[in-house]
């Protein structure tokens, strides 16, 4: 599996501690959106896409399972976060293995 390209949608809102939203394309056939990029007290960090359940949990809808496809998925979005820049939208081809 190979992470083809990432989109990044940076986020500046007064006193929040999210950054942007991601989107990742896998093999270019498969897309998984609202990844949010956190600041977290260690630096930044990934958080995938979630629902509120019916008890108030929340509860996520896609996510890797192991921790080495979380640091490629964690590493390549943060690598396009920061080349981001100032920019509202950035996709970025990559070449992740």
């Amino acid at each position: 599996m190979k992470i083809t390209n990432v989109s990044i949608r940076k986020v500046e809102k007064e006193d929040s501690r999210m950054k942007g939203i991601a989107s990742v394309l896998l093999d270019d056939e498969f897309a998984v959106h609202d990844i949010r990029i956190i600041e977290g007290t260690k630096g930044l960090f990934i958080a995938m896409p979630s629902r509120k359940t019916s008890v108030g949990n929340y509860r996520d809808i896609a996510h890797p399972i192991s921790q080495e496809v979380r640091s490629m998925f964690e590493k390549a979005i943060l690598d396009a976060y920061e080349k981001a820049g100032d920019s509202n939208e950035q996709p970025s081809e990559t070449e992740e293995e």
